[in-house]
């Protein structure tokens, strides 16, 4: 039986979603039929829960500064690492202090963006275990946006602090000559980055549906490799690159579109035109991402079953 805490209550946000005075008819093994209300579209829900998660939030705003300003200070320090070994080195794979603050800049400031609209998806293995994804399959609204929005908080803006600045200065600093395709391409590499992150972390999460409460392979691909994309690729060596570009596509997120955009040859010689591939990979991950997800609603059995 859940804990009182993790079950719905009037004063749960969720519940506010679903109206008032619908009956409905629940199945437990797949999608939920409501009669009297139409169900709001998951991005309406999506809004209408972080809005009031938001809120919920600055109830208590030295609380939220004090945790906003712990994740400014753990992105910090990774930045930090990368100004460490530059005091001992002049360049990194080939690649200069500017270069590496460009990939850092990037990777950290999609990573950001993914985990800021959806990094509370990894908490569905707790739900299930503790029978509350139950509650939300219940409510006539989209599950995933009411887990994606859970508990959302602005303090993890915090990630976005240090990583923003230092792309800004990244394209100040670089040698590289701006024309309108490598204007186009920064934001459309973040686009895209943000859309791969995201998407894994859905494919990863729903690992649960069957693995139980069990984030940690989530972790190590997605918090891991957001750690990897922040470096040169070329220092973990041909086989890991490959793996990274055709096993677990992260090498998309910003080495491949990069290369473009800093003038720079492929060092294991893979086409060039993987450069521009960003895009469509973030599209194919997230029609993936969709696909995993209803797969695991449709033979998810609930608690006990």
């Amino acid at each position: 039986m859940a804990e009182p805490a993790e079950l719905a209550g009037p004063e749960d946000p969720a519940v506010l979603v679903g109206g008032t005075g619908a009956t409905r008819d629940v199945d437990r093994t797949g999608p939920v039929q409501t009669a009297g209300a139409r169900p709001p579209g998951a991005v309406r829900t999506y809004l209408m829960l972080v809005r009031m998660w938001t809120r919920a939030s600055w109830q208590y705003p030295t609380s939220l500064l004090l945790l906003t300003a712990t994740q400014l200070l753990a992105t910090t320090m990774d930045f930090a690492t990368i100004l460490i070994v530059f005091a001992h080195t002049r360049s990194l794979a080939g690649f200069p202090l500017a270069g590496v603050m460009f990939l850092y800049g990037t990777s950290a400031t999609a990573f950001g963006l993914a985990d800021l609209a959806i990094g509370n998806v990894d908490r569905l293995g707790r739900h299930i275990r503790l029978g509350t994804f139950d509650v939300m399959l219940v409510r006539p609204a989209s599950a995933l946006a009411q887990l994606a929005a859970e508990e959302f908080s602005p303090r993890r803006v915090g990630k976005l602090a240090t990583a923003l600045p230092v792309l800004a200065v990244a394209l100040t600093l670089m040698p590289v000559r701006w024309d309108a395709g490598r204007v186009l391409a920064v934001p459309v590499m973040v686009g895209a980055a943000t859309l791969i992150y995201a998407a894994l972390w859905i494919i990863f999460s729903t690992t649960q549906f069957v693995a139980g409460d069990s984030p940690e392979l989530l972790n190590t691909v997605v918090a891991g490799g957001s750690f990897l994309t922040q470096y040169p690729l070329a220092i973990y060596g041909r086989e890991v690159v490959r793996g990274l570009t055709w096993v677990v596509p992260l090498a998309f997120v910003n080495w491949q579109p990069a290369l473009y955009v800093l003038g720079r040859p492929d060092p294991f010689g893979l086409p060039a035109a993987l450069r521009f591939a960003s895009p469509g990979v973030a599209l194919v991950l997230t029609a993936l991402a969709a696909l995993a997800w209803r797969a695991g609603i449709r033979h998810y059995r609930s608690t006990g079953s």
